[in-house]
């Protein structure tokens, strides 16, 4: 099993939870020798690891990199939306050309499923890191097409914000705090919230279900900006700074032209191709949503109460 971007946020707690399991071999592929260094010593000196040094923009590396490998998690990305509009070619090589390459890889040597990280703000993209994704997710999609009478099958995950992770509000909330003010683009804003562990699980079942052309997304709870601030700030005042350019009041994971070829499952969504090679038996377990339905974080039925994010970040919580 290789992951791409296993030195980020996902990759470590990917490795850490996919190594309870009976594995032979896990590929650790970044390009930071640091993170990697950090990474054996921060406890992830497991014999099975292989720590590989690489670039996703390299599709060299990356083929030998696959050589051997069955499974492939595609997680590396530039996600930081202000450094992607203001480095947009940058962003277009590293999450659009990447996931080119690691198609192509994947196709060259054999490995057997692919499943790659998308975003909420995939849907309707009105930011490069959006579109950028949105083509990612096309790519691998229509890649099993490219299958032939290989065994590989491409499929993609789709979640929303993950609690705790490198880059996201909590953390800069937490860390305001010490300050006493937090500053918030729009009150109104609400998003999806997922934790990590919620996040590797959800991919390694999906994983195993995946028969390639898939979006999965997982039925996750929302919350309004005002009520983040409430569980996080305590007595800090409050500064609205105005909503920054890319930025949505409101995030989508399933659009509604999405829905009308979706299936609902209890605990997610699968977004099935519309390209002829496709079965519609494959989840004729699944139901239809109704007319008109799209999955936004608006008009989500689950809601993230004040006290279930304090638990969700109790682990990050900062003195001062």
């Amino acid at each position: 099993m290789l992951v791409t971007g296993g030195t980020g946020s996902f990759g470590k707690k990917f490795a850490q939870m996919i190594l309870e399991q009976p594995i032979r071999k896990l590929i650790v592929f970044s390009r930071d020798e640091l993170k990697q260094h950090q990474m054996r010593t921060d406890g992830f000196d497991d014999p099975r690891i292989r720590y590989f040094i690489g670039d996703v923009r390299d599709i060299d590396r990356v083929r030998r990199a696959m050589e051997g490998v069955d499974i492939v998690v595609h997680a590396a990305a530039l996600k930081q939306v202000p450094a992607c509009e203001y480095n947009p070619m940058e962003a277009i090589m590293t999450n659009v050309m990447g996931a080119r390459n690691v198609i192509e890889a994947a196709l060259d040597t054999g490995v057997q499923r692919v499943i790659a990280l998308s975003t909420d703000k995939a849907v309707n993209p009105i930011n490069l890191y959006g579109a950028t994704k949105l083509c990612a997710e096309k790519l691998m999609i229509q890649s099993n097409s490219y299958a032939g009478t290989k065994e590989i099958r491409f499929s993609c995950v789709r979640y929303g914000n993950v609690v705790g992770s490198r880059g996201s509000v909590i953390p800069l909330f937490l860390e305001q705090r010490k300050a006493g003010t937090l500053t918030v683009t729009d009150e109104r804003m609400t998003r999806f919230w997922i934790t990590l562990e919620q996040g590797v699980r959800f991919v390694i079942r999906c994983i195993e279900q995946m028969h390639g052309g898939e979006v999965f997304v997982p039925k996750i709870p929302s919350m309004n900006m005002k009520e983040l601030v409430k569980a996080i700030g305590g007595n800090a005042k409050v500064e609205v700074i105005g909503i920054r350019p890319g930025e949505k009041v409101h995030e989508l994971l399933v659009s509604d032209d999405e829905a009308r070829h979706c299936v609902e499952l209890p605990d997610m969504f699968v977004i099935t191709p519309t390209h002829p090679w496709w079965s519609q038996d494959k989840w004729a377990h699944g139901k239809s949503p109704p007319e008109g339905f799209r999955y936004g974080s608006d008009g989500n039925a689950q809601k993230l109460s004040v006290e279930d994010l304090r638990k969700m970040i109790s682990g990050l919580e900062v003195t001062g």
